[in-house]
């Protein structure tokens, strides 16, 4: 037997039974107050944890972009590390490791953020937990569970992969890397299944760069990590993930980017309780890895601030694609989430380029209606389709009256 006595509730014990495995696992109500708090945990010996705080958990995941730190490098880095004395946010870093099968357990500790800490953690976590913590005025624990140039298919289970014909025949076109596996499931298996069903908030994913490869199948490939995640946890937790920014170096054919950008953009369509923030603005065309993480921090603070801790329920999100109308040499593109209007930040809107009957995409001129947009060339007098922003370079000035960028989009196929 196994019994657990919890300072934030005296004199209840909470207790569980130990398997031939020394598994176990209860479930504790948690306390209103932020703490500190002591649990004690009783069983062959004694654990006494001390300075447990009750909060907002976030699991933050990906490749590099998530796992850039400070100490990497980032706008602003120096100063936001002399700042980061936060006691009542902590950090957990997963070790990079895979595996085979499904794992239990993992190694690790919180830390307490200071600017040490967090001079080594994830820069858009950190920003955009600092961001919770001082808006709903709650103790924020971040785990980090990312690594650099990995797919996303070594972050779904291996058997969703590889029972999907679609999916697995993409994930042939994965490479063999030096600094990364590739192999459906194993980090899956190592540094996110040994985290269920510890209570999350919700996910921030930053990832999509490594798919460059296989872009196509990425919104079934995404929609099928998501709803995995939440099997494992039992739970719809919220998942937030940020859209790719434009970048030059993803292949002379210059669209594979642009497709993943698009394929990220439908997986908020297809699955319930997921919200995107676009970075294209913020981004950097001859780096993978743009240096301005506060922002990426603070949108997708503002996605959590909007949907789950209803802080600002006039926060908007992202101008996207909402539908389309043809008017004789005319295409009408209708946004959402653009309750004020659109605007340009130059004389003339870039990016926009609409498909004729014999399947040629021309250079469009666009023009600014409220929240819906017109566009037309001069080259084409019966539009088929329309589409924005889709090359890997495609560096746009399309953007909500509250300033957010408008996410790429095609009508046609890709």
């Amino acid at each position: 037997p196994l019994s657990i006595a919890v300072s934030w509730d005296a004199g209840f014990l909470y207790k569980s039974v130990i398997n031939n495995q020394g598994i176990w696992q209860t479930t504790i109500k948690t306390p209103k107050e932020a703490g500190p708090h002591v649990i004690t945990i009783k069983g062959y010996n004694t654990i006494v944890l001390n300075d447990v705080l009750a909060g907002e958990v976030w699991l933050l995941s990906g490749q590099s972009n998530m796992e850039w730190s400070a100490n990497a490098g980032i706008d602003g880095g120096e100063m936001a590390k002399q700042n980061a004395d936060f006691p009542e946010m902590r950090f957990f870093r997963v070790p990079h490791k895979t595996s085979d099968y499904p794992q239990d357990d993992l190694q690790g500790f919180w830390e307490v953020c200071t600017p040490e800490t967090m001079g080594n953690f994830s820069a858009a976590g950190y920003f955009f937990g600092k961001e919770i913590h001082e808006q709903v005025k709650v103790p924020v624990g971040l785990i980090q569970s990312a690594w650099g140039g990995t797919p996303a298919e070594i972050w779904t289970p291996e058997y969703a992969v590889q029972g999907d014909k679609i999916l697995r025949e993409a994930s042939t076109k994965l490479r063999n890397e030096p600094w990364g596996p590739n192999k459906p499931g194993v980090t899956f298996n190592a540094m996110i299944h040994p985290l269920a069903p510890y209570k999350l908030a919700g996910v921030l994913w930053y990832q999509g760069e490594t798919n460059t490869v296989n872009a196509k199948s990425y919104s079934r490939l995404l929609s099928t990590m998501i709803t995995s995640w939440r099997a494992a946890w039992g739970d719809d937790f919220a998942f937030y993930l940020a859209q790719i920014a434009p970048y030059k170096g993803y292949g002379k054919d210059n669209n594979n980017g642009a497709i993943i950008r698009a394929e990220q953009a439908k997986v908020v369509d297809l699955i319930p309780k997921t919200d995107m923030i676009v970075v294209s603005d913020i981004g950097d065309l001859d780096d993978i890895h743009p240096r301005n993480k506060i922002d990426v921090g603070k949108r997708f603070a503002g996605l959590a601030l909007k949907n789950i801790y209803q802080t600002n329920a006039n926060l908007v999100g992202f101008p996207g694609y909402q539908s389309h109308e043809i008017k004789a040499e005319t295409v009408l593109v209708h946004f959402q989430n653009a309750p004020n209007g659109l605007k340009s930040t130059g004389s003339d809107i870039s990016g926009f380029e609409v498909q004729s009957v014999d399947d040629q995409w021309y250079p469009a001129i666009a023009r600014i209606s409220g929240a819906d947009v017109m566009v037309q060339s001069a080259s084409v007098k019966k539009p088929k389709n329309v589409r924005f922003a889709m090359k890997n370079d495609s560096s746009t000035n399309l953007f909500n009256k509250e300033g957010l960028p408008a996410s790429c989009f095609t009508t046609g196929k890709y």
